[in-house]
């Protein structure tokens, strides 16, 4: 009971900036999140989620707070429950041409686009996003703040975990399927031994440096 009483008010609590949007009379309140700014290799994901007034789904948090195996239990859940959820991807290349935070703001830009019905208040985790004409809310850590920014976080990082699992058939050597395009040490070491795949970002470090020639200028592969 005291469990089930505890889980129920921090669910209410995540639920205080959509609150705070009904109140101002907003009626279509979506959350957005993207996954994957770090990792050498593989897309920028994002993802967009409307959920109903009266949403309520224990375990609901920060995906990076949450097991790989709970982010699964949850995903399937959070889409059956849900008004309306997008998902965009955004590819190494767009990334290297332009840059990772641009990225990150199209990706979100594109999966609340693709929305159905069209949100009249956006509640955004840190940054604002442009060209977008809907009112939004940058909220700092706000995959841990609010329900509709940490469903879409979930969404994200399970979509792009698949992503990077299905690369991983194409380039076995990477490991890609373990760290996800990540820096480990065995991501590393696996660069040094076969150099980057077409998937990997080009204008990142350690692989900017590895495609340079001799004479200090970079080099195109692919």
């Amino acid at each position: 009971m005291k469990k089930n009483e505890s889980e129920s008010e921090r669910l209410e609590k995540l639920k205080k900036f959509e609150y705070m949007a009904y109140s101002e009379g907003f009626q279509i309140i979506a959350g957005t999140d993207e996954v994957g700014r770090g990792p050498l290799a593989g897309p920028v994901a994002a993802a967009a989620v409307i959920l109903p007034r009266d949403f309520y789904l224990e375990g609901v948090n920060d995906s990076k707070a949450l097991s790989d195996k709970k982010r699964r239990e949850l995903v399937d859940q959070i889409k059956q429950g849900a008004v309306s959820w997008a998902v965009a991807l955004l590819s190494p290349q767009f990334i290297d041409r332009e840059n990772i935070l641009n990225a990150s703001r199209e990706a979100m830009r594109l999966a609340v686009q693709a929305l159905r019905p069209t949100p009249d208040f956006l509640l955004v985790d840190a940054i604002k996003i442009p060209d977008l004409q809907i009112k939004q809310l940058p909220i700092i850590k706000g995959d841990s703040l609010s329900v509709s920014i940490a469903c879409a976080s979930i969404i994200a990082k399970v979509e792009r975990d698949e992503a990077m699992q299905s690369y991983d058939l194409l380039y076995p050597q990477y490991g890609l399927g373990r760290h996800k395009g990540y820096a480990t040490r065995e991501h590393l070491l696996a660069l040094q031994e076969f150099g980057p795949s077409p998937i990997h970002r080009r204008s990142f470090e350690p692989i900017k440096s590895m495609l340079r020639d001799s004479t200090g200028e970079q080099i195109t592969l692919f």
